[in-house]
């Protein structure tokens, strides 16, 4: 999934928290800045007025306005048309600077958003740097249920009727957080951490075969959900004979594997879903279990080890 914004919803997204005025280029509102364009480093997404690697968002400081006012005539003149020519989804000028005039015309018929804001450059390259790449960063939506086991996120997933919503209505009830039922959206916000939200038209709902759907916050309150987490662990939910039982060597490690997601391989964890289990006990004990493990102990290996430590010493 492609995230794209205009010029114009970040106008509208940064302008009470960075107090920005639109003072040229209306006309430009629609360009739109896709996140395939933001692969490369070079341009970047948001920085200070560079005219060699132009940014998307070129930040006008004192600097750069100095800079601007010591060209002669026709240097500046070629300059502000190389700026206007790299089309920036947007220009901001910090600390509520005088627009230049011959900047403003060129902005004006060029089309170009032209932003003043009394906030300081750094801030500026800040905010906007951090939207941006929060807003254009690969995501992917996918299908299952997202919960806070234990203060650390957890996906479950399975086929259709595999007892995903059944297992997440007790999570609750033993007093873990939902975030999102059916269709968790993650978002990889860096490279190593997919950030998964809740879309808005599911927000604090749960269906449960046979129930419809339930609004976990009024039922549960307030602390039974929760906005977004990171992703951490994927459970993964098998009907009976859907899969041979395991035998030998797995009957002491367990299921356990990866799963692709985005650019991450997100550890994943396969419990049966048999007839007398409690899921919630092991979905519970599969978190805690994981945990121990990103903490470098692994009572399966300590096992092994210690059993291959009796058989050298002729223990039986």
């Amino acid at each position: 999934m492609n995230a794209s914004i205009s010029a114009g919803e970040l106008f509208e997204q940064q302008r009470d928290r960075l107090d920005l005025r639109w003072i040229a280029g209306e006309a430009g509102a629609g360009r739109v800045l896709e996140s395939v364009q933001t692969v490369a480093r070079r341009p970047s997404l948001a920085g200070y007025l560079n005219t060699i690697y132009p940014n998307k968002v070129q930040i006008l400081g004192t600097e750069e306005l100095a800079w601007l006012d010591s060209l002669d005539s026709r240097l500046r003149w070629e300059t502000i048309e190389k700026i206007i020519q790299s089309r920036p989804l947007a220009m901001v000028i910090s600390k509520q600077q005088p627009c230049p005039e011959d900047l403003r015309e060129a902005a004006e018929e060029s089309g170009t958003p032209l932003w003043v804001s009394p906030r300081r450059g750094h801030e500026l390259l800040n905010h906007m740097q951090y939207h941006l790449a929060r807003t254009l960063a690969p995501r992917v939506t996918l299908h299952g249920v997202f919960m806070e086991i234990y203060s650390i996120g957890v996906l479950i997933t399975g086929e259709s009727g595999s007892g995903k919503s059944e297992l997440a209505l007790e999570l609750v009830t033993r007093g873990h957080r939902l975030v999102a039922d059916d269709a968790p959206e993650f978002t990889q916000i860096a490279p190593d951490v997919l950030d998964g939200t809740c879309p808005d038209m599911l927000q604090d709902l749960l269906e449960v075969r046979g129930l419809g759907v339930l609004n976990i916050r009024e039922m549960f309150g307030d602390t039974a959900v929760k906005g977004n987490k990171y992703l951490r662990l994927v459970i993964h939910l098998t009907r009976p004979m859907a899969e041979p039982l395991p035998t030998g060597i797995e009957r002491l490690t367990g299921d356990s594997g990866t799963r692709r997601i985005l650019d991450l391989d997100v550890p994943t964890i396969t419990l049966p879903v048999m007839p007398g289990r409690n899921l919630a006990v092991l979905a519970e004990a599969a978190t805690r279990l994981h945990s121990l493990r990103m903490k470098g102990m692994d009572p399966a290996a300590a096992f092994i080890a210690r059993h291959s430590n009796f058989l050298e010493r002729g223990d039986t």
